[in-house]
């Protein structure tokens, strides 16, 4: 017999500003326990030493996960020219150096290839899988691995600041799968200096702005009082980016069973993935049919 998971049936999303030197998944896990929930996941990791919006799903919500995941996200990071590490950012070892230092005008100008949809190579300490492992753990074991480029929509990248020749701050927004350390040894490579990552700052995410964002020192004291849930942030928030298609009473019945059920209302197109609402809740995610929505994810919510 299975064991029944502890916590609470407690459904949303919770808007963290993560701190530096904090894992994502650690994240995920102070906030699970703060609320005592049962269910809880992330839309999108950072680094530990990045910082900024880490949206956590608790409950139902973690069924929209993907629809964040997919979603446009912004950054803002400062890149330290003249220096390439192992890993692409401050924390990794320094394996080139060059005393060139680019013009502002040549930074503006080596950006516009970065913009619109390229192919990036992720950094080979990332969590990309190589035959079924982690790029990280084959790179931290000495093993010189090879990764496949892949495509990536950068909608903006522009240069906000030059400190001093040895650093340039940047602020980009791109779409799924962006790594910023790639951007910054790409950028610095194209340059011909070298470059990796001295900081980055998750400043937005899809729906989620950081300063909607719980510090690690808030939720610590709030955790486990009825004040913490006035934080949370409705599930359907998640799917903002989805038509949604209100139904009936008889209709949401049908689709809570994993059946196809009549909407009564539509902004979607025949074969759209869509959602349905009942009363103002989500009640299932599907594709959009003649006026039936065929759901593929339902939720369980009271």
């Amino acid at each position: 017999m299975a064991r029944r998971k502890k916590g609470r049936d407690i459904s949303g999303w919770l808007v963290v500003d993560k701190p530096a030197g904090m894992t994502s998944t650690a994240m995920v896990n102070k906030v699970k326990w703060a609320f005592d929930a049962k269910k809880a996941g992330h839309a999108g990791t950072l680094d530990p030493d990045a910082t900024g919006v880490l949206a956590i799903a608790l409950g139902e919500a973690t069924k929209t996960v993907p629809y964040i995941t997919d979603a446009m996200k912004a950054y803002r990071f400062t890149v330290r020219l003249g220096q390439s590490t192992n890993t692409d950012d401050a924390e990794g070892v320094v394996i080139e150096q060059s005393n060139t230092r680019p013009s502002d005008d040549a930074i503006r100008d080596a950006l516009s290839g970065f913009v619109g949809d390229i192919m990036q190579v992720p950094p080979k300490f990332s969590a990309v899988k190589v035959d079924g492992q982690r790029a990280y753990k084959l790179a931290r074991a000495g093993e010189d691995i090879e990764l496949a480029a892949r495509p990536l929509f950068v909608e903006e990248l522009d240069m906000t600041g030059r400190p001093d020749d040895d650093h340039v701050e940047l602020e980009m927004v791109c779409g799924k799968g962006g790594y910023v350390r790639a951007i910054a040894r790409d950028l610095g490579k194209v340059l011909g200096c070298y470059g990796h990552v001295l900081c980055l700052r998750r400043v937005w995410s899809g729906p989620f702005d950081v300063g909607d964002g719980l510090s690690v020192d808030q939720i610590d004291e709030l955790a486990k009082t009825p004040e913490i849930d006035e934080f949370l942030q409705p599930l359907e928030i998640g799917l903002a980016d989805l038509p949604e298609l209100r139904c009936s009473a008889e209709g949401a019945a049908r689709l809570k069973n994993g059946n196809p059920g009549m909407v009564l209302t539509s902004n979607a197109e025949y074969g759209d993935e869509a959602w349905a609402s009942y009363d103002g809740r989500a009640v299932a995610i599907g594709i959009y049919k003649s006026g039936e929505l065929h759901p593929s994810r339902v939720f369980n919510l009271p």
